[in-house]
């Protein structure tokens, strides 16, 4: 028998996941919070709730028979997973396009009551990016099987834990340069993690389903402005230029060798976009689910890992005075 108060998360590790953990057990819901390894990341999962709200579950092979286990109990089901770069062949349509598919044809099959998909916004203008070529083909999946499913396309998520703002303030506080591509023009929309919980635990509370929803922040910001605010906020200067578009795809493929890529060729398409609303589909403050941390405001609250000093710099304490 479902439990009507049970949450099944995959993608349960990331920033965003850890945040829906907080959100839904401090809100007296079960959270079964799934992961390919508990010995890695069990023990940064389990600090994430409230004693006796939250199981792990491990799972080795994403196939039918050990998904429609996982959600033989659970109500809702909230898919998180993604990856901002191939380590693999195929690796874009394996993880947005047939594990979607996959986990909407079951959750069919198991009447789940509410399916919640994660995408990501700007992916219909982007059509050079497999990137964005793969999560849309995951939605299209995931409507055909699921049509009651809610996808949620958010712009650029943010937070300490997030793999944006951290690696720039590393990058920035270090190199005497940054490069500007596309003259740094492109817009965002950038949102809060506790944020986009927020959206996603009313979803699930106001039985919202059926819909796309562009997930947003309140402001709208080129990729200039974010760097020109990450170096306010460390307390740096540096110098930002514009790099010619065939120096960049030098710079990503180069990049694009690391383990850990921090520019590749398909995320460089992928910057020729703004990543704002579309006008196509209802916004998260259309449905009264407001958005409102400052980008700024919010991350001078962690910011100071990267400043001379740290938390005791003069900067931070003339800020607290």
């Amino acid at each position: 028998m479902k439990n009507q108060d049970s949450i099944l998360i995959f993608g349960s590790s990331g920033q965003i996941g850890k945040a829906l953990i907080r959100k839904f057990t401090k809100n007296n819901y079960k959270v079964t919070a799934v992961t390919r390894s508990i010995h890695q990341k069990g023990y940064q999962i389990k600090t994430q709730s409230n004693y006796g709200y939250l199981e792990l579950e491990e799972i080795n092979s994403f196939n039918e028979e050990n998904i429609s286990k996982l959600m033989e109990n659970s109500s809702v089901c909230i898919n998180l997973i993604g990856i901002l770069y191939e380590k693999k062949k195929n690796h874009f349509n394996i993880i947005h396009s047939d594990l979607p598919a996959l986990l909407s044809k079951v959750a069919k099959k198991k009447s789940i009551k509410q399916l919640i998909h994660l995408s990501a916004l700007g992916i219909d203008a982007s059509v050079d990016s497999k990137y964005a070529i793969s999560k849309l083909d995951g939605e299209n999946k995931v409507k055909e099987n699921f049509p009651k499913a809610v996808i949620l396309r958010p712009s650029l998520v943010y937070s300490v834990d997030d793999n944006f703002t951290t690696n720039f303030m590393s990058l920035l506080s270090t190199l005497p340069m940054m490069p500007l591509y596309y003259e740094g023009k492109t817009k965002f929309t950038p949102i809060h993690v506790s944020d986009l919980a927020n959206i996603i635990f009313n979803i699930v509370e106001k039985k919202i389903y059926g819909e796309i929803i562009e997930c947003i922040g309140p402001e709208v910001l080129t990729f200039k402005e974010i760097l020109l605010k990450i170096l306010k906020s460390i307390n740096k200067k540096r110098f930002l230029f514009s790099m010619p578009l065939f120096l960049a795809k030098i710079n990503a493929k180069l990049f694009q060798l690391m383990p850990n890529p921090l520019l590749t060729i398909d995320q460089l398409r992928l910057l020729k976009y703004d990543n704002i609303v579309s006008n196509k589909y209802k916004t998260n403050f259309d449905f009264k689910m407001y958005a409102n941390k400052k980008f700024e405001e919010e991350i001078n609250r962690y910011s100071y890992n990267w400043t001379s000093g740290g938390q005791f710099s003069k900067k931070r304490i003339d800020k607290i005075n």
